[in-house]
């Protein structure tokens, strides 16, 4: 998520939203770094899934499950199909 984040600001409205973010956010956050068998185990997801989940969305739900973590803040339904209960989804 940290990665489609910075993207995200980047993209849109630049490199100083990416600087805050760093310096003032990540330091209250708990940052889970993907290793090589999370990310095994989440590609292999996504090959074997639909083109419209991400390698991301793949990798956030096997680590929410490894970590028995039901509540998800998300904006698109992917999480909600997986079974995770969905917060911050427009009704």
């Amino acid at each position: 998520m940290l990665v489609e984040t910075v993207a995200l600001l980047q993209a849109r409205i630049g490199l100083e939203p990416v600087r805050r973010l760093r310096d003032e956010i990540l330091p209250l956050l708990t940052i889970t770094w993907v290793d090589a068998e999370l990310h095994r185990v989440a590609l292999d997801a996504t090959l074997a899934g639909s083109r419209t989940v991400s390698l991301v969305d793949q990798t956030s739900f096997e680590l929410m499950r490894r970590r028995n973590i039901r509540r998800a803040y998300a904006f698109d339904d992917h999480f909600a199909r997986e079974g995770f209960e969905l917060e911050g989804a427009e009704p």
